[in-house]
This record gives structure tokens, C-alpha cells and sequence, in this order.
């Protein structure tokens, strides 16, 4: 069997490799949310660049998978915050379900946390403080109301289009239902730990690698 050029290239990639920092699961926070932060703050000390980047994974009315990179926002008890346009791909797709997935990859110190749970709507008052945060180009690109459509195609253009586009905002925290923690290593005897969300309270589970 020929051996493709392009998997050549893959093998020759090092993945894992470095000092590498542990993890022990006996001393992991009572809540995915505390665990998150710290890992955070470690890859904020560490340098790395823009640690609140996260993948959000959606599925569309057909249940085929979409995903994009998009930045946290906040963190709290309600879960993973992030903002978007209910216009959206992302957004029709949340209204469409809200069951969604979140991922964190730091390569530097090789740590992963994947979180599963339910986009929740945090209605317009958080929607309204996300907008007036940001940039004055990122609300002139928000009122536009043209994310995902093909250049070309026309946006609002009157006061009442802009502010109907506008009021279209939204931020969603991510309620988990289930967090994973996974942290390399370089001899593959990686380390993970679950947690998963009880009646008061969480769960957690050490993994196999």
C-alpha cells in the first residue's frame, strides 16, 4: 500500500511532546466551573495566546453537525457564556435545539475541557450590556445583521432595520451536564476526569486515557 505524501507529513508532526504539567484528580475543585478557572489562570500566567478561544459545537434541523470558533465571555454558576446574533447559523441552530458542546484546547501545556450541556437565552439585559461592551466596529458590524450571508447581499439599511437586527442579540450561558478535564502526556497515560452534574451538586469520574 502506498503511504500518502500528506500522511508523511502528519506522522512527522511531534504531538505531546516537552515538559508537560500534571494533574491529579484528587486535588481537582468541587465544581467544573473552579476546575476551569484554574486551568484559565495557569494558561493566562503561561502566555499563551487568547485561552478563552473555545470551539462551540451546534447541530442543524437536519442533526448534522456545525461547529466555529468563537471567545468565552463569562463564567458562573449558569455556565460557559458566549454572545451571537439569534439570526445566525449558530443562533437559528440553538433556538432549533439547545443542546450543544464547548471546547478548550491549550496545546502548550496539552490540557482539553470538553463541556456538554443546554445554550441558555440570558435575555435582554445581558444582551444589551454584551453589545454596548464591545467595539464601536464590532456593534457597526453587529447592526448589519450580514453575519454568514454571501458578500453582496444587502444588510439593513433604515433605523427600524438596524435596531430589529440589532435587538436580535444575544447572550447564552452553556448549563453543563457533563465536563471533561484531560491533561497529556507525553507517554499517553493521559489523565481525565469527568464531572457530571447531580441534585445538588457534581459527580466526578477519574477515565481511562
Amino acid at each position: 500500500m502506498t503511504v500518502s505524501a500528506s500522511r508523511l507529513l502528519l506522522r512527522e508532526l511531534p504531538s505531546l511532546a516537552g515538559s508537560l504539567p500534571d494533574f491529579d484528580p484528587a486535588t481537582a475543585a468541587e465544581t467544573p466551573q473552579a476546575q476551569f478557572v484554574t486551568w484559565l489562570r495557569e494558561a493566562i500566567a503561561a502566555g499563551i495566546r487568547e485561552p478563552h478561544a473555545m470551539t462551540l459545537a451546534t447541530v442543524d434541523t437536519d442533526g448534522r453537525p456545525d461547529a466555529r470558533v468563537l471567545i468565552l465571555k463569562d463564567l458562573d454558576e449558569r455556565g460557559w457564556h458566549f454572545a451571537s446574533s439569534r439570526h445566525s447559523p449558530k443562533g437559528r441552530q440553538i433556538t432549533a435545539s439547545g443542546d450543544v458542546a464547548l471546547t478548550f484546547y491549550w496545546p502548550a501545556p496539552a490540557r482539553q475541557v470538553r463541556i456538554r450541556g443546554t445554550a441558555v437565552d440570558l435575555g435582554p439585559d445581558a444582551a444589551a450590556a454584551d453589545f454596548w461592551a464591545r467595539s464601536a466596529e464590532a456593534r457597526a458590524n453587529a447592526a448589519l445583521g450580514r453575519q454568514s450571508q454571501a458578500v453582496g447581499d444587502e444588510g439593513p439599511d433604515t433605523v427600524a432595520e438596524i435596531s430589529e437586527a440589532t435587538a436580535g442579540w444575544a447572550v447564552y450561558a452553556v448549563k453543563p451536564a457533563i465536563v471533561e478535564f484531560w491533561q497529556g502526556r507525553s507517554d499517553r497515560r493521559h489523565v481525565r476526569l469527568r464531572y457530571e452534574a447531580q441534585e445538588g451538586g457534581w459527580s466526578t469520574t477519574r477515565l481511562w486515557p
